[in-house]
């Protein structure tokens, strides 16, 4: 882990050591295809990983992942729109927008009491100098996914 010093502000207002925040999907950890200096924090944010994502990851932030009643739904309309012939990808990009996922996502992150706390935490390391990536399942060149969103949120925040 990289842990910083307290630096002073930069041209920008920024902290010259704010650790950097990036976003990655696990089997590109897997198959060495990630582009992350050596010194990120591998944080899933999953809500159920599977046994073999722990292997993947520094550390799990359930409570980053998305709710499961919202994993619930999503998954029902992906399997109903597969059934209707649409192909994975698609099926999976449309049920994102058919349950309003994002929107979802996001009210949980701002409502949930451990989101926030887990959010308040990732955001103290970032301030500290602490370089993070956020990772789960899905590969974003060909499917949406929740990380995106609570990458942009934790760069607003900051």
């Amino acid at each position: 882990m990289a842990r910083g010093a307290e630096g002073t502000d930069d041209a920008n207002g920024q902290n010259a050591f704010e650790g950097t925040l990036e976003d990655t999907y696990v089997a590109a950890l897997q198959h060495d295809l990630a582009d992350l200096p050596p010194e990120t924090t591998l944080v899933g944010v999953v809500r159920n990983p599977t046994p073999w994502f722990h292997g993947a990851v520094d550390e799990n932030r359930p409570a980053l992942g998305p709710p499961g009643e919202l994993l619930e739904s999503f998954q029902t309309t992906v399997d109903d729109l597969k059934m209707r012939g649409i192909c994975e990808e698609g099926a999976h990009n449309a049920a994102w927008d058919e349950v309003g996922f994002e929107e979802r996502y996001r009210n949980y992150l701002e409502e949930s009491a451990d989101a926030q706390a887990a959010l308040e935490a990732l955001e103290t390391r970032l301030a500290d100098g602490e370089s993070l990536a956020l990772v789960c399942f899905e590969n974003t060149a060909k499917k949406r996914c929740h990380r995106t969103v609570l990458r942009d949120v934790l760069e607003k925040r900051r």
